[in-house]
């Protein structure tokens, strides 16, 4: 993909190589990595981390903006750090 197509993003991280708790937590050491009103853009895989990640993110007072489906079966999470 290429890199001109990504939203606009202050970091980006791909854990679509991790299992649940893992995808959380390697999301949220990211978020703390950044500034608040930073984005952060999450590389997912998989209906648990679907399904998890921005819910926990949300609960954590960070908003999930968009969940953009790509071509190859992963998804792109965009996080705004609360």
């Amino acid at each position: 993909m290429p890199f001109s197509t990504l939203p606009a993003h202050d970091k980006a991280i791909d854990i679509t190589a991790e299992t649940c708790p893992m995808t959380y937590v390697r999301t949220r050491l990211a978020l703390d990595t950044i500034e608040t009103g930073q984005i952060l853009l999450v590389r997912l895989k998989g209906e648990d981390p679907l399904r998890n990640v921005p819910r926990a993110a949300a609960d954590q007072g960070h908003d999930p903006l968009e969940l953009l489906e790509q071509g190859d079966g992963t998804h792109l999470l965009v996080l705004r750090k609360g």
